[in-house]
């Protein structure tokens, strides 16, 4: 698998390492951001998060204890099996340090598994499963930006408070949209709403009509669609022309990011609530790395593009905190340092490797109300983190004591 590679400048013209860079293995920290750049959420995360992660290390000065930093990265084309054929390539002959991003719950989850047997870092970023921080969590594997516990207590308690309390899904056919559904569901019923049912669709499918056609004879009042990136914005279309929405019933776009109001466009994506865990637009620091995102990608970052940059930061100040970049000292540093930039305010990690930290329900506007390109959400309601995520205690993780 083709990887590309980067270095700055000053990292290319360095003829040798500072002696101090002995506490580095290998003389260099190689940090791999593996995802999906030319299928369903190339978008959603795609070679911007590589972007993201270039712009993390450049801002941390291109080094940490003296030694260069590099990031390459991978297509895993939401293939589990490539995926980890790519880990163990890295790990084995690359001499990859973290492997970080990881696009899609099933990939996330086999990566997990084999940085843990290597004994190294995975922070995610772009999957969503729980699975990744409850039975299946490790004691080198971080979850970063969002999941589905959080989209659940966002987007499903918005709904259900608005009057939507009879829900049918329809689920993408893996890890990710069998955790959404349960998360959702979940949160539904604990409110007093009822799931009439729920129908699975495959991967990257581009006919939603016989799926569609069933949620909309269930009679529910709201149709969540446990699924994400081009399958969701298929699906939002191919409901307009049913007339789904004008039919009386709504669209929950349980995991819709920036990117995917874009490409979709505010005609067809205004008035869905949907649940961030980042907004460029939110405040000042926010808005000043979306505009330096923007001048070398063209784009507004959404929520996994910032957290990738969040994860890469993070990991630098840990290596730098640990004095060295061995895993067990960094994953200490990692569960022990508080995350403060301007994707977390006052975030912690918990013993299961969840990053906690305060999500928001957006409402996406029309296009009489957005005043500039990018202009796209409304903020309904902060979040509280210990509100969007599981309690550590809870999660199932078998590394947390009670």
């Amino acid at each position: 698998m083709k990887t590309l590679a980067f270095a700055s400048a000053a990292l290319l013209a360095a003829t040798a390492i500072p002696a101090h860079a002995q506490e580095v293995s290998d003389d260099i920290v190689k940090i791999g951001i593996l995802n999906d750049q030319s299928g369903v959420y190339a978008d959603f995360g795609g070679v911007w998060s590589f972007e993201a992660a270039k712009m993390a290390v450049e801002d941390f000065g291109g080094e940490v204890l003296g030694a260069p930093v590099e990031v390459i990265t991978a297509d895993h084309q939401n293939k589990p099996d490539v995926a980890a054929n790519i880990a163990r390539q890295w790990y084995d002959t690359e001499q990859v340090d973290s492997i970080m991003e990881l696009t899609t719950s099933s990939v996330a989850l086999a990566v997990q598994g084999i940085s843990m047997e290597k004994e190294k870092i995975d922070i995610v970023t772009g999957a969503a499963t729980t699975e990744l921080t409850g039975e299946q969590c490790s004691p080198y594997g971080f979850h970063w930006a969002y999941d589905t516990h959080s989209l659940a207590v966002g987007t499903g308690g918005a709904l259900v408070e608005q009057g939507g309390d009879t829900w049918f899904f329809l689920t993408a056919d893996y890890a990710f949209g069998y955790s959404l559904e349960e998360q959702t569901s979940e949160f539904v019923e604990s409110r007093g709403g009822e799931v009439l049912g729920s129908v699975r669709h495959p991967l990257s499918t581009t006919d939603f009509s016989s799926f569609l056609l069933q949620a909309q004879s269930s009679g529910a009042k709201v149709i969540g669609l446990a699924n994400a990136g081009l399958d969701t914005s298929n699906a939002i279309k191919q409901a307009a022309e049913f007339g789904i929405v004008a039919g009386g019933q709504r669209l929950a776009a349980l995991l819709f990011t920036l990117a995917e109001v874009h490409g979709l466009g505010l005609e067809a994506a205004q008035g869905l609530t949907l649940t961030e865990g980042y907004y460029w637009d939110r405040n000042d620091e926010s808005r000043e790395f979306a505009r330096r995102f923007f001048e070398r990608t063209d784009r507004m970052p959404n929520m996994i593009h910032a957290g990738t940059y969040s994860a890469v930061l993070q990991y630098l100040k840990a290596i730098e905190e640990a004095g060295t970049d061995a895993t067990q000292a960094v994953a200490e540093k990692l569960h022990e340092m508080p995350v403060n930039d301007f994707f977390a305010e006052n975030g912690k990690v918990g013993a299961n490797g969840r990053m906690i930290k305060d999500m928001y329900l957006l409402e996406v506007k029309s296009p009489d109300e957005s005043e500039e390109p990018w202009d796209y959400f409304n903020v309904l309601a902060t979040i509280p983190g210990d509100e969007a995520y599981i309690n550590p205690a809870e999660s199932g993780c078998p590394l947390v004591t009670q």
